[in-house]
């Protein structure tokens, strides 16, 4: 898709207030100058970025730029307008386009792919559905998400299966090792591996492909936690290898709020049960495990919006751009006095995310100290072997806003 293939761009908003500030005159995407120096002030204008604070915390939600925001609400407004009628019929081809969108931003195939309401939803479909045995194993690491792993405890409980947990090594001498830890824990009774595709606490990106092939060497499958990459860095499903994958779309593509990707290989779609009994048991797509009743189809329409707004800037554009962002602040700090950070320094290993630690702060208080004395907005992390907080700025971030956190870190550190 044409990055130019939409007309205009919204340029400079007001700062804050409980109103909505109305927009300037429009700037046509075609006029924006790809080689100036200023291109990302330029794309930051699109943003009504809130005064309070600097947000260095986009890794849970990024708002949405203004325009995607208009087209969101325009979408709410003709769902309501068409009322039933839509819900009855409309929505269930809309739906299905916007997955086939997605597919093609992700290089699956359109009967792969199913639209969720977030990466939760979409690996318990697969915990929740996987056929399991009792004294099944299950690998996952202390590093993935929270709810995921008591998911799989859940499994535990309900089946008798044994979960099993690795540590990932924050800063690894090479993707092998990596890929020997999640191997010397395979048992013949190992049925499935959750590994995540990029560590949401560190921002640390696995060689998921090697594990991946690992794995199915031993028989075991495999599932990716994705949550933090779709519209983060580019990467194409089927060279993944893996059997399943969740993601959610309201982080970095931008969607509005409730909407997630779930990727299940072609033959392995009737090997899971759903969750929630669909309309027509006999149905043979992946559309059987996605049958949740009536939900914001709004949200549904925007994910092409999303789409069609990232593939004008360009995702390795982005990509790119992300990268820098993180490496230009982390770099900073990464051998300073004090300081530890967290996220591998290797490019290849990491992208947007980073994870730094004051050292002489609990993560609590330096989250506090950071937004109270520095307004700066940012999560702090506590577990899983990791103390630090997450840095996840995107795109509208500048570097004068990450020259104000370097210097907050080495204050803090300094102190």
């Amino acid at each position: 898709m044409n990055k130019r293939s939409f007309l205009k761009y919204l340029t400079a908003f007001g700062l804050g207030g409980s109103v909505l500030p109305a927009a300037a005159n429009p700037l046509s995407f075609d006029q924006l100058d790809w080689e100036a120096d200023d291109i990302w002030d330029q794309i930051r204008a699109g943003y009504r970025i809130k005064r309070d604070y600097l947000n260095f915390e986009n890794g849970y939600y990024c708002f949405l730029p203004e325009e995607l925001l208009e087209k969101y609400i325009s979408h709410i407004r003709e769902v309501n307008f068409q009322a039933s009628h839509y819900m009855r019929g409309i929505q269930f081809e809309n739906k299905a386009k916007s997955a086939a969108a997605l597919a093609n931003l992700v290089g699956a195939d359109p009967e792969e792919v199913v639209m969720t309401r977030n990466t939760t939803e979409s690996l318990d479909l697969i915990i929740s559905g996987y056929p399991w045995q009792a004294g099944d194993e299950a690998i996952f690491s202390n590093q993935d998400y929270g709810s995921m792993q008591t998911m799989f405890e859940m499994a535990s409980k309900r089946w008798g299966i044994k979960t099993v947990k690795i540590d990932i090594p924050m800063h690894p001498k090479n993707d092998e090792e990596i890929v020997e830890v999640y191997r010397k824990a395979i048992t013949p009774k190992t049925k499935l591996m959750m590994v995540p595709h990029i560590v949401n606490i560190t921002g640390h990106i696995l060689p998921v492909r090697k594990i991946a092939d690992m794995a199915h060497s031993y028989g075991v499958e495999v599932m990716l936690d994705g949550a933090h990459a779709v519209g983060h860095f580019t990467f194409n499903m089927h060279e993944l290898n893996c059997d399943y994958y969740g993601s959610s779309l309201h982080k970095w593509l931008s969607v509005p709020l409730g909407s997630g990707l779930l990727y299940v290989k072609k033959d392995k779609i009737s090997k899971i049960q759903p969750l929630l009994a669909p309309f027509d048991l006999n149905l043979k797509t992946i559309a059987y495990l996605n049958h949740i009743g009536t939900h914001p189809a709004a949200t549904d329409l925007t994910v092409i919006d999303s789409i069609e707004f990232q593939e004008r800037i360009g995702s390795k554009r982005k990509e790119d751009r992300l990268r820098f962002i993180q490496k230009y602040w982390s770099d900073q700090v990464r051998n300073y006095p004090g300081i530890k950070v967290n996220t591998p320094e290797d490019p290849t290993r990491c992208c947007g995310i980073g994870n730094v630690w004051v050292e002489k702060y609990t993560p609590a208080e330096m989250g506090k100290i950071l937004l109270e004395k520095y307004k700066i907005f940012t999560a702090p992390i506590d577990g899983s072997g990791v103390k630090g907080v997450r840095v996840s700025p995107n795109i509208y971030t500048s570097t004068k806003d990450c020259d104000a956190l370097v210097k907050a870190l080495k204050e803090m550190a300094d102190s």
